[in-house]
């Protein structure tokens, strides 16, 4: 009975317009009230620690900090432009970019916001210009930004292995095939889409020559290289995810001195922003420790399980349930706070129906980025309708509602092939 008044605490306090890190803190003390009155807030020092003395979580702010180096440095249109003309001969010509730029960038910011932000300022644009639908130019800029967190290096992984102590590396490497799936089905939507509908996506009368390519090779080149050792450090397991983010920072700080872009502005403004920015994450976490605690002096987790064995209740009605919940939650929480509030209390029966914890964060990483694409309040649809004032919010709704579809699709083709996802890591770590 606790928990679900807890929840609905937490609920009242995001749709008052609380801040989630407050209204998840907020509803963890009142949940610990409910359970063991005000005796039981003299745990809170331990559990304030143990948010924070993680080397695990160190990796967040590194990663953060490579991101934005090479955001600051306006570095995203030189990826986008290096991107374009392989993409160009298809058909939907430069919205293939939109995913493909979007994919390379995901590797590198580790969020979706910022890979929706950079392409969508780069993208609309260029494409109005040039005459392209502006509700599939959004749409695929909204789907392209969610794979941010899904295609490692990863926060939103990362803040799930924390609350699951699960292997992080074992995380990136099950993201990696499921992130390539899933933009190649974005693109063979927009394939189809434009060969039936031409005059979404004008046909580029450009050609392609063998010098522009190797140009645009040296623009894309870099931040290849940048991802393979950062991830390449991981898989062979020469260094750990934190280890891995520092040699990313300098690598970012190379491709800026590179292209002439690093300077003391781009390195105070970078910094500023990652403390911002790690600090809202942390804060989240911190808050979520709370809520976790409560949970486990609550017993939640094993009332769950019980409850699950007792209904009889199957692993795909389970997965059904937690698609709906996240769904539904993504239209008023981000999506780190919905994986710390929730994965605590349903972990135990994750373990209970034989789900395999690995392949369950990349499921619940793609049910995030549904989250983010579910009107009318996910996140991504605000972010790339501010990158420029060229679309509205209702065009990008409608625009993402086919790739909405899309998420639905893969996530089944994951519950039917779990080897997508658990491939890699077996291959890679045994």
């Amino acid at each position: 009975m606790e928990v679900f008044l807890a929840f609905g605490v937490l609920v009242l306090f995001i749709v008052a317009g609380m801040w989630v890190q407050f209204a998840v803190a907020g509803a963890g003390l009142f949940y610990i009230w409910m359970i063991k009155g005000f005796a039981g807030w003299k745990a809170l020092g331990i559990v304030s620690w143990g948010s924070a003395n993680s080397f695990t979580l160190a990796a967040i702010p590194l990663f953060v900090l490579m991101a934005e180096i090479l955001l600051g440095s306006g570095l995203s249109a030189r990826l986008y432009n290096g991107v374009a003309p392989f993409m160009r001969r298809l058909p939907g010509g430069l919205l293939h970019t939109n995913i493909a730029g979007s994919g390379v960038f995901a590797a590198i910011s580790g969020g979706s916001a910022p890979t929706a932000a950079a392409m969508s300022t780069v993208a609309i644009p260029e494409l109005s210009r040039r005459g392209y639908d502006k509700r599939l130019v959004a749409g695929s800029l909204a789907a392209g930004g969610t794979l941010g967190i899904l295609i490692p290096p990863s926060i939103t992984m990362i803040i799930y292995a924390t609350f699951t102590d699960t292997s992080i590396a074992r995380l990136f490497a099950a993201g990696l095939v499921p992130g390539i799936v899933l933009a190649l089905l974005y693109m063979g939507f927009i394939i189809i889409r434009v060969l039936l509908r031409p005059e979404l996506a004008p046909k580029s009368t450009e050609k392609t020559t063998t010098g522009e390519l190797l140009r645009s090779l040296f623009d894309i080149l870099p931040f290849l290289l940048l991802i393979t050792i950062v991830l390449g450090s991981i898989y062979g397991g020469f260094a750990t995810p934190t280890e891995a983010g520092a040699v990313g920072v300098l690598g970012a700080l190379l491709i800026a001195g590179m292209y002439g872009r690093l300077s003391g502005d781009l390195l105070k403004s970078a910094m500023r922003r990652t403390v911002s920015m790690s600090g809202n994450i942390l804060f989240i976490v911190f808050a979520s420790m709370i809520f976790a605690y409560a949970t486990a002096l609550s017993g939640a987790g094993e009332s769950l399980v019980t409850m699950l064995e007792e209904a009889n209740v199957s692993r795909l009605t389970f997965l059904l349930i937690i698609v709906v919940l996240f769904a539904i939650l993504g239209c008023f929480m981000e999506g780190l706070g919905m994986i710390a509030i929730i994965v605590p209390v349903i972990f135990p029966a994750l373990l209970a129906l034989g789900i395999d914890p690995i392949w369950f964060g990349v499921f619940v990483v793609i049910l995030v980025e549904l989250g983010q694409l579910t009107p009318p309040l996910g996140i991504i649809l605000f972010v790339v309708a501010s990158a420029t004032s060229e679309v509205k919010v209702e065009e990008v709704v409608k625009g993402t509602m086919p790739f909405f579809a899309i998420i639905l699709l893969f996530l089944a083709l994951m519950v039917a092939f779990p080897e997508i996802a658990l491939f890699l890591p077996e291959l890679t770590f045994g």
